[in-house]
Order: C-alpha cells, then sequence, then structure tokens
C-alpha cells in the first residue's frame, strides 16, 4: 500500500541516523576525554572497580608523604650526628694534647679554648637538627611513625638517638674543659666513650633512613602499578577510536542520503495524478 500519510522508509532511516549520530557523539567525547569509561553510566562494574584503585593510589600518595617526611627528619639527624661524631674526633685531638704533663699552661689554655668552643658547637648542632619541628637527636622525641600501607595499621618506628651533652650518648659533660692535665686525661676517656655510642647511633639511624628509602620507592612502585591497572580498565584506545569516528562520519553521510531519498518518494505520487 502506498501513502503519503505513513513513510517506514522515512522512519527507518531516521532511527539510524539517530543511533548513528549517538555513536558518533560517544566517540566524540572518548577522543576529547582519553576515557572509555569515563562515567558510571558508560560501564558501572568498571567505573565501580576503577574508584576503588584510585582510592588506594590516593592513600598511597598519603603513605609517601608520611615515609618522606620521616626520611627527611632522620637524613637531618644523620647530617647532624655525623657533624657531632666528626666534632668528638676533634675534641680528642685537643684533650690528648692537653694530657701531656710537659705541655705548658699557655699551650694547654689555647687548646681549652679550642675544646670549649668544639663543646659549644656540638650544643648547636643538635639543637638545630628539626625538620618540620621534630628533631629526633636533642632528647625531646622518644620515636616517630610512618605510615606503612593504605590501611592506617602497618608503621614504620624510628627510635630517637639522644646526643645532647651529658646525654645517654654523648656523655662528655656540656661544663667539661681540659684546662688542667687531669681533666684532659678524664676528657679523653669520657669522649671515647662518646665517639663510640655515637657512632653506634649512627649506625641505627642509617639503618633506619635505608629502610624508609627502601619502602617509600616500594609504595611508589606500587601506586605506579595501580594507575596502570586503572588506564587499562578506563583509557580509551585513541587509534581505534579515530577509525571508528571516520567509518561513522561516512555512514552518517550515507544515513543523511537515505533519509533525502525517503522523504522524496511521495513526491511519486504526484505524477499520477498529473
Amino acid at each position: 500500500m502506498a501513502t503519503v500519510n505513513t513513510n517506514p522508509g522515512a522512519m527507518i532511516a531516521l532511527q539510524n541516523l539517530t543511533k548513528t549520530n549517538s555513536e558518533i557523539g560517544m566517540v566524540q567525547n572518548r577522543i576529547s576525554t582519553g576515557l572509555k569509561v569515563g562515567s558510571a553510566k558508560d560501564n558501572g562494574a568498571v567505573f565501580a572497580i576503577a574508584q576503588n584503585m584510585r582510592a588506594e593510589v590516593a592513600s598511597f600518595n598519603a603513605v609517601g608523604q608520611s615515609l618522606g617526611r620521616a626520611l627527611s627528619t632522620v637524613d637531618v639527624s644523620i647530617a647532624a650526628a655525623e657533624g657531632i661524631s666528626d666534632l668528638l674526633i676533634e675534641m680528642k685531638e685537643k684533650a690528648l694534647g692537653a694530657a701531656d704533663a710537659s705541655l705548658d699552661t699557655a699551650s694547654r689554655n689555647a687548646m681549652n679554648e679550642d675544646f670549649v668552643a668544639l663543646r659549644d658547637q656540638i650544643s648547636t648542632m643538635y639543637s638545630n637538627a628539626a625538620f618540620n619541628g621534630i628533631n629526633l637527636v636533642d632528647g625531646s622525641t622518644v620515636n616517630i611513625q610512618a605510615l606503612a600501607d593504605a590501611d592506617n595499621t602497618s608503621f614504620i618506628t624510628v627510635s630517637a638517638e639522644n646526643m645532647s651533652l651529658s646525654g645517654s650518648v654523648v656523655t662528655l659533660a656540656s661544663t667539661a674543659t681540659i684546662d688542667t692535665a687531669a681533666k684532659a686525661s678524664t676528657a679523653v676517656a669520657t669522649i671515647t666513650t662518646s665517639l663510640e655510642n655515637a657512632n653506634e647511633a649512627l649506625a641505627r639511624m642509617g639503618t633506619s633512613s635505608k629502610k624508609l628509602e627502601l619502602h617509600q620507592s616500594f609504595i611508589s612502585k606500587l601506586s605506579d602499578a595501580l594507575v596502570a591497572g586503572i588506564g587499562n580498565l578506563v583509557d580509551a584506545d585513541l587509534a581505534a577510536e579515530s577509525a571508528r569516528l571516520q567509518s561513522l562520519q561516512v555512514k552518517q553521510q550515507l544515513g543523511v542520503q537515505a533519509l533525502g531519498i525517503a522523504n522524496a518518494a511521495p513526491q511519486m505520487f504526484l505524477s499520477l495524478f498529473g
């Protein structure tokens, strides 16, 4: 039956053209965003998985920041401890020289002035070895903890090393002098013990720094792996989408022509009444 009220051919052509236009819009969105799953309506299950993985990546970023702060704090403390160890070596040299009974008073006094200056420099070093308000070598902190996982259930603990004068590591008194041979002899023994303690403390802090550094590297790799996994789930293949876009554009042009032909069909009825 031929009729001008209903044009099935035009309706079919319009439906196909509308579908093609919709697909072109979807492909253009993928190309502009670089994502094949940009929202839950694209693929609800994949989007939910990707969101969970993004949450893990964000958590690992926080873990990395915590490890970085702890590592910087320990490294500042190590720098101070190394400086204190070097000063103790110099002070031992001064004390040994001043312990010589044959040394004249003027020379011993000169050595004592150097000794006192080095002693006070130790105080300056440990007092200024703070990072982010935390000082691991002045006796004000017991330990620090850094996040080790994204669930806030595991931590890396770094113990403080009290390297202040008259402390547990540097046992040399804050008022120690070597203005007499007897005081110098006593200082030699005290400094020797302090130096051994300081080097042991340095070894412990070095181990802690290495532990933090290794875990920070692991967390970074783990985060990168998750980011790559998210990309595998939601990133669009731009080469394939570009080829599909060209195909759909051709299909769109053909659809427009088909719709034009279908709309022109009723015009043939006029010739029947000519």
